[in-house]
């Protein structure tokens, strides 16, 4: 496929065929990302899991410390105290008999949704709807909740939620081109670090296969696992 010239330009800046240490591959990706919007940095994974396993999942949350640069629209489904609760929060929608009935007919003007425990009967319902554009809420990713919260604060403050693909890979963004890098740098540390700690018991050998970022208009670089810290 034929390139452009500003990425022609960038991708000569990289080595394919090099690992580099984590300081560098930051500096690197943000030097490479010349688009003329704030490109978003994302980390790219391959593991050593069979996804088609149960065992094998690897999915999550975590909290970045600097967050992704993202501004995230909530709504949160709750009745009563709830929801007093939630708008103090900061959520950005807020109400149960106003929003289930416009979910129903469609509307999704939301990144992430937290639900009370008491509502997902009505909720699940709208499986068909939110779905497949990642909206259900859900336990494991603390989106379903009664301390909502705490749930919209998290979302808020940066809390991404990753999910290996059928391929066993994960792409988690990790910031925005903006950031400094030592910012940068400290959430793809604990990005990693916790990719470390999914770790299903049963998988076997080389855990992290190969591990690279890049920006969204940039090339890959590839991040060189002796700098990981033990991430194998």
């Amino acid at each position: 496929m034929k390139q452009g010239k500003r990425y022609t330009q960038a991708a000569a800046k990289v080595d394919a065929t090099k690992t580099y240490d984590l300081d560098a591959a930051v500096q690197l990706v943000k030097d490479t990302a010349t688009a003329k919007f704030d490109e978003t940095i994302e980390l790219s994974a391959q593991l050593s899991v069979d996804p088609r396993q149960a065992d094998q999942q690897v999915r999550g949350t975590v909290v970045l410390p600097h967050g992704t640069g993202r501004t995230v629209r909530v709504l949160v489904l709750a009745r009563g105290e709830k929801e007093r609760e939630a708008s103090e929060a900061g959520a950005d929608f807020v109400g149960a008999d106003e929003y289930l009935p416009k979910l129903q007919q469609g509307w999704t003007d939301v990144d992430v949704i937290i639900a009370t425990p008491d509502l997902m009967g009505e909720v699940g319902k709208l499986g068909r709807t939110l779905g497949p554009r990642g909206l259900m809420p859900n336990p494991k990713s603390g989106t379903v909740t009664f301390d909502v919260a705490k749930a919209v604060r998290d979302v808020k403050a940066g809390k991404v939620e990753y999910r290996v693909d059928k391929n066993a890979n994960l792409h988690i963004p990790i910031g925005k081109r903006s950031f400094d890098a030592d910012k940068l740098l400290e959430n793809l540390k604990v990005l990693i670090h916790e990719i470390v700690r999914a770790k299903p018991a049963s998988s076997k050998g080389k855990y992290i296969k190969s591990l690279s970022i890049s920006s969204t208009m940039g090339p890959s670089v590839k991040l060189d696992s002796t700098s990981l810290g033990g991430a194998q």
